[in-house]
């Protein structure tokens, strides 16, 4: 991190979600920094996923927020909101009296400017089409991040079943996983089940349920930068619509990611990458209290037939 230099001005850009909103911002972070290369970077975010911004590059700094504020920074420069359509971000950032602000404008917010929110956009080009109102070219395929280094499991090549999700509307169910990853270990490979500290239950349940060995659960067991680094040296990875899943294309890992309610089209990964999307067509609720009907429309047979056809892996 970088010490703080008062001759500098300074660009603070708010994105207090998690990792996965984090690696869909990398485009518009990159861009923002190649449009402000004198200015310190500074990125109010979750300080847990610090640890992933050495291989995102450009920010400077960490100002540790969750949520849209409060902001605890005063007088940037310029203040960027990535966070959302407002208006709780938006009237955060004015509190940082910033020198300009770029956003999406909000009819609660006399006076805002920006370009209108549009709900059916896709996450990565949501926050480049900002830019690009504002002047500010950004490409959303600018998203792979840096080589996170050796993995923590000597040998790499492991099939990671990540069985979590923010909510319980996007995570399938837990037997389903352990039938996939009992299956996969039948063949021959390696299946470890991440997680965190919060899921370190979940990932026991669906290793236990597959019959896997206790030493393959590693929720709870990896930091941010090990979770990059186990992925990038994967064989495949096995998720639904969660931050891991995002990690897999940043480091262009193959993935099977199984979504539902919310589209691939609004969040899922760029075409032509060796990852395949699975989506039943139905919408729902992405913050409810149970899998969504279009997740349980997907099946143990779906995600096995996905998984031979991945482009560029070695797992039948």
């Amino acid at each position: 991190m970088a010490l703080e230099d008062p001759r500098r001005p300074v660009l603070l850009a708010l994105r207090g979600l998690g990792l996965g909103d984090l690696l869909t911002s990398v485009p518009a972070l990159r861009a923002l920094r190649r449009a402000y290369p004198g200015h310190r970077f500074v990125l109010a975010t979750p300080a847990y996923l610090g640890g992933l911004l050495p291989l995102i590059g450009g920010v400077d700094e960490v100002l540790d927020v969750s949520g849209p504020g409060p902001v605890p920074y005063e007088s940037p420069e310029v203040a960027v909101n990535l966070h959302g359509s407002g208006p709780e971000s938006i009237q955060a950032l004015r509190r940082t009296r910033p020198g300009r602000l770029l956003t999406h404008t909000h009819h609660l917010v006399p006076g805002s400017e920006g370009p209108a929110w549009e709900p059916e956009t896709h996450e990565r080009r949501r926050w480049c089409s900002l830019l690009e109102w504002y002047g500010i070219p950004a490409d959303p395929l600018d998203l792979a991040i840096a080589d996170p280094g050796h993995s923590p499991l000597a040998a790499g090549g492991e099939v990671v079943i990540h069985p979590g999700a923010a909510f319980p509307s996007r995570q399938w169910p837990p037997d389903r996983f352990a039938h996939v990853a009992a299956e996969l270990a039948r063949r021959g490979h390696r299946v470890v089940v991440t997680g965190g500290v919060t899921e370190v239950a979940l990932a026991r349940h669906v290793a236990q349920l597959a019959g896997l060995p206790e030493e393959s659960v590693l929720a709870g067991r990896t930091n941010l930068a090990e979770l990059a680094a186990l992925t990038a040296h994967a064989a495949l990875v096995i998720c639904g619509d969660t931050g891991v899943a995002h990690l897999a294309v940043a480091v262009g890992t193959p993935a099977v990611i199984l979504y539902g309610p919310v589209p691939p089209a609004l969040w899922g990964p760029p075409q032509g990458g060796p990852h395949i999307a699975l989506w039943t067509g139905r919408r729902g609720d992405p913050h409810g209290d149970r899998p969504s009907e279009g997740l349980l429309e997907i099946g143990v047979t779906e995600v096995l037939d996905a998984v031979a056809r991945v482009r560029g892996v070695g797992v039948r």
